[in-house]
């Protein structure tokens, strides 16, 4: 389902300038115009004749959010990474709404592989759910040859959701639409705010330097595109995108996620027809790829070495799910 919200003003970029986080020098950069015109910041890293990568971020956060993943991909991968529509240097004067997720990310794959190219695609958060949006159109049939889904859901988002320590009902997700959805600004990064966004996002072990990173790339986002695409998911529901993702498909999650907790990532492997994989991550909350940044990179590598590059088993896609694993790392 597709909610529409109304314009909001151009992001700003994020503000993490120095550490493993702070973002890349790309090896290009381009503007990529989607289907109604949204304009997206798109940065290539890497050798234009290795294996591509194509990484969407999630809700308030901004390419900065994969730093370390393409600190290390870009090595011997070509790496992609884009602004969600009103996120980092993606302007917000269009539409938010899944269908224009899925516009933007057909976009990004016309513009950056050939014809027929297959990659890797892996969505965190609202990336994931970009990646759901868009499992049907022909576009990403045509250039996905799998996909990593990292701390995401499909539906119920709101109602399941346990960033608020209250028992499971009504109040709860009345009270967590309202905080999520708020229109509030973050206000500059304290320490109490650190401790709010690591309490509702990480994991309690999370190094205070990861959730310096979080706070600082999250508190970027304009709060009328956090509220705007908040709206858009306390009404998600993409469940139909799920059963039609027929790519092998990795899913990982971290066991102590209260944003997408672990019943989402269940439910996808359920529901998933080419499922490859489950991957736990024990004590790591929402933000995987900054909390866990090598077991997420890995798992990156092991889908481009299986699907991608061909060394791995080619019929994987052809016949099916592979019964999924649980791993567990800190």
């Amino acid at each position: 389902m597709s909610r529409r919200a109304p314009g909001v003003p151009a992001a700003r970029t994020a503000s993490v300038t120095s550490g493993p986080y702070a973002p890349p020098v790309p090896a290009r950069t381009l503007t990529v115009v989607s289907a109604d015109g949204a304009r997206l910041h798109v940065e290539v890293h890497g050798r234009a004749d290795a294996p591509p990568v194509v990484l969407s971020h999630g809700w308030t956060c901004s390419t900065a959010f994969w730093a370390a993943q393409i600190r290390d991909l870009a090595a011997d991968h070509r790496v992609i990474a884009y602004d969600q529509r009103g996120h980092g240097r993606s302007p917000a004067s269009h539409a938010c709404t899944t269908d224009a997720l899925a516009d933007d990310l057909e976009a990004v794959l016309a513009q950056t592989l050939a014809p027929g190219e297959k990659a890797l695609v892996a969505g965190h958060s609202m990336g994931g759910m970009t990646v759901m949006a868009a499992s049907g159109r022909p576009r990403f049939r045509e250039h996905a040859a799998a996909v990593l889904l990292c701390s995401t859901g499909s539906s119920r988002l709101i109602a399941q959701s346990r960033v608020l320590p209250l028992r499971a009902g009504r109040v709860r997700t009345w009270l967590t639409a309202r905080v999520l959805g708020s229109r509030a600004p973050l206000g500059p990064v304290t320490p109490v705010a650190k401790s709010v966004l690591k309490y509702a996002t990480m994991g309690a072990g999370s190094a205070a330097h990861r959730v310096e990173a979080c706070a600082r790339i999250v508190h970027a986002c304009p709060r009328a595109v956090r509220h705007a695409w908040g709206a858009v998911l306390a009404a998600l529901d993409l469940d139909d995108g799920v059963r039609e993702l027929n790519v092998p498909t990795a899913v990982l999650h971290g066991a102590s996620d209260r944003l997408t907790p672990p019943v989402h990532a269940r439910a996808l492997v359920a529901a998933l027809p080419a499922c490859v994989g489950l991957t736990e991550l024990a004590g790591i909350g929402h933000m995987t790829p900054i909390e866990a940044p090598e077991l997420v990179t890995g798992r990156i590598r092991e889908l481009v070495t299986t699907y991608v590059t061909g060394a791995g088993p080619a019929d994987a896609h052809e016949h099916g799910s592979i019964p999924a694993q649980i791993k567990e790392g800190a």
